[in-house]
């Protein structure tokens, strides 16, 4: 029988949060310290301005910092740009590449999002690399083909459980209140499971594989007993506390 990945919850906070919001993340820290992720590991990714202050607010904890994108270079002439390394500097453990907020809004390839990642790996970081469908390739009946290509496409050499996470989330579902049905995430977790075996061998077995779009407390305990859903990348939900921490209540 093969032993279930440790889960994580982890927070994109998107282009959100002034250091007022680190209000919130020192109840977050307090909620995990306190047990309220149960058996699951949690992280947070605040934008850039904030990931140096949030790493010091939580040093310790156990409650992770992560970056929400980074250049696949470690350094240069790249205006605006922050790279892996700088998120390492800055006290990070994981970085978000190819959310499809990035391959929308700044074209982000496949083949860009798995520089990244490996930069992101270089760095020391652990990679959440993102896939998803659009609402008309749902409609269209290609989802497994689309998001398999995307996951072949961006899947870093030197990837391994430890250092590799995927986030499968539909492009229609985020931030719009509407999600698959639980048969729809069972069937494209159960079909990313069997593409990371493909990819990885046995060691795909250990690849964590977490969901997002809409995920919410009323939502979350169902979403995180899928089968190969080892736990969330949550958006807006994870801007507040209590939100956060109910979502991790699933896993306690």
């Amino acid at each position: 029988m093969t032993t279930r990945p440790i889960p994580l919850i982890a927070g994109n906070w998107k282009m959100n949060g002034l250091k007022a919001a680190l209000d919130e993340l020192t109840d977050i820290r307090d909620g995990l310290k306190a047990g309220g992720f149960g058996r699951a590991e949690g992280a947070i990714c605040p934008p850039a301005t904030l990931v140096a202050a949030a790493a010091d607010l939580v040093k310790g904890s156990g409650l992770a910092i992560g970056g929400q994108d980074c250049h696949a270079k470690s350094a240069g002439a790249h205006t605006g740009d922050v790279s892996a390394d700088m998120l390492k500097d800055a006290g990070a453990t994981y970085v978000i590449v190819g959310h499809s907020e990035r391959r929308t809004d700044h074209q982000d390839t496949s083949a860009q999002v798995k520089a990244k990642a490996e930069a992101a790996l270089a760095a020391g970081l652990k990679a959440i690399v993102c896939i998803g469908e659009s609402e008309a390739e749902r409609r269209a009946g290609t989802t497994l083909k689309v998001v398999g290509q995307q996951m072949q496409e961006s899947w870093p050499t030197g990837a391994t459980p430890e250092n590799l996470v995927i986030a499968y989330e539909p492009i229609w579902a985020i931030g719009t209140g509407l999600t698959p049905t639980i048969a729809d995430v069972a069937e494209v977790h159960a079909f990313l499971r069997q593409e990371a075996l493909r990819l990885a061998g046995p060691a795909g077995a250990g690849v964590r594989l977490l969901y997002g779009g809409s995920v919410k407390p009323s939502n979350a305990a169902e979403l995180m007993g899928v089968p190969d859903v080892d736990g969330a990348l949550v958006g807006g939900a994870s801007l507040k506390a209590a939100d956060f921490l109910g979502i991790a209540a699933a896993y306690k």
